[in-house]
């Protein structure tokens, strides 16, 4: 115990050194300014640039809303004695992805490409990164950085130390999430894959969602399942607290994603994003009645919070192929992505994966199914991207599989490592004493709900 908190010691100490380090260099470095940081230049340029600069932040805004969904959808799906822990997850996840993503991550995903591997340049929006042009980008892409972020929140809900969660959200923003970014939408290897058009992702599919799915996975896995979770060896479901509350949640992340994909032509002058708002749409919908309705044959009562993360998995699918098909397909992508979430949280749960908001599945199993469709449904009629439907051979089908596969064991790879080894050094489930009282009161002092009864039906 004595030297697992001299571990956490040292490795908070690391965190502020490292960012004083990086503020010093910063302060000292005598990088020349870029040459636009006024926007003078950009708007001489091109008189239509404020239409795209206004449309790419709205859209930012929107995707950033969503981070108000993913708490509401998480803290709905969980017990109410862990609410106020999932709160500050969600807050803190987007502060620390943030400040790790403006220090490291973004040189990493956007910079000047070495072997098409990482980027080497633009550290902490310094020197050639202060121009309007590179902020843009910046702030739009940050969302998304915490998006990746806030997806494992769910997965490892109910019994991760908050001291582990925070560790984890600088390492995905400064690492996990640019890294393979830069591959995909950096310039890197993937985007130039001699298949097809490259590996393609329109908005995230993979580069989001994939990513931050089988995070997930790799930490729960790690974590192992809540107490009361398996009785015999046979999952037993636990209920959320307010079912009102992940609705609410779902809601808005259906609103937000509309600036998630259709903010990614980013230019409001790309007249396709009509076309992207209303697959998007279409598709969300096309899941949540796929899995109302699997549901509801299945179990003989159409399930709610199954409804819901069909929704949600509609939304995923159609991330990466929103641009490249036409409506009718979209419901096609999301109608196959309801079932798929259902059946995916089903075959976890019966082999020990004890997922609290269905994350892995949502978010990595249809993040990958979005992945495959761009390469069996995209029509041709925008980006020459062409999928072996619609006569473009198999090759965009397989610079998709390869991504697929890429992003997978990447982000399974680098979050089993990371979660092995914080658990090695500091630990990172609480105690059962603490588990079953809830991380309220255990890791920050305070209850969501001073009133509410915080025990289970089960005692848990």
């Amino acid at each position: 115990m004595f030297v697992k908190k001299r571990a956490l010691k040292w490795l908070k100490n690391g965190v502020f050194i490292s960012l004083l380090t990086w503020l010093i260099w910063l302060v000292t470095s005598n990088g020349a300014p870029a040459a636009d940081p006024t926007g003078a230049e950009t708007l001489a340029g091109d008189l239509g640039a404020p239409a795209d600069y206004v449309w790419v932040l709205l859209c930012a805004f929107l995707v950033f809303l969503m981070q108000a969904g993913f708490a509401m959808l998480t803290g709905g799906f969980c017990r109410a004695k862990n609410t106020a822990n999932l709160m500050m997850k969600n807050l803190m996840d987007f502060a620390m992805t943030s400040l790790a993503f403006m220090v490291v991550g973004f040189a990493f995903m956007f910079g000047a490409s070495k072997a098409g591997i990482i980027g080497t340049t633009g550290w902490f929006l310094a020197g050639d990164a202060y121009d309007v042009g590179t902020y843009l980008l910046f702030i739009f892409q940050v969302v998304f950085a915490a998006t990746a972020a806030t997806i494992v929140a769910g997965a490892m809900a109910e019994r991760l130390k908050w001291e582990a969660y925070f560790i984890y959200s600088i390492v995905i923003g400064a690492i996990i999430y640019p890294i393979y970014g830069h591959w995909v939408w950096g310039g890197g290897w993937l985007s130039t894959l001699p298949l097809g058009a490259g590996h393609v992702d329109f908005a995230g599919s993979g580069v989001v969602h994939t990513i931050g799915g089988f995070v997930g996975l790799a930490g729960a896995l790690v974590l192992g399942p809540r107490f009361g979770k398996y009785v015999n060896g046979k999952p037993r479901a636990i209920p959320g607290h307010s079912i009102a509350l992940a609705a609410l949640g779902c809601f808005i992340l259906w609103f937000g994603w509309f600036g998630f994909n259709a903010g990614s032509t980013l230019s409001a002058h790309d007249l396709r994003i009509s076309v992207i708002a209303v697959n998007t749409n279409m598709a969300a919908a096309a899941g949540a009645f796929a899995a109302m309705l699997f549901t509801w044959i299945r179990n003989k009562k159409p399930d709610v919070g199954m409804a819901i993360n069909g929704a949600i998995a509609g939304l995923v699918a159609i991330t990466a192929p929103c641009a490249f098909v036409e409506a009718w397909m979209a419901v096609v992508i999301g109608l196959l992505a309801g079932v798929l979430v259902v059946l995916s949280i089903y075959f976890l749960d019966n082999r020990g994966v004890d997922d609290p908001v269905g994350a892995v599945s949502v978010h990595g199993i249809c993040g990958v199914w979005g992945l495959l469709s761009v390469g069996l449904f995209a029509d041709g009629t925008y980006g020459d991207v062409i999928g072996l439907f619609y006569g473009g051979g198999w090759e965009q089908l397989a610079a998709q599989v390869i991504g697929a596969a890429v992003c997978m064991a990447w982000a399974f790879t680098l979050g089993y490592a990371l979660f092995k080894i914080l658990d090695k050094v500091m630990g990172i489930r609480v105690s059962p004493q603490e588990e079953l009282a809830g991380l309220d009161i255990s890791e920050h002092g305070t209850k969501a709900y001073p009133n509410f009864p915080y025990v289970d039906e089960a005692g848990y």
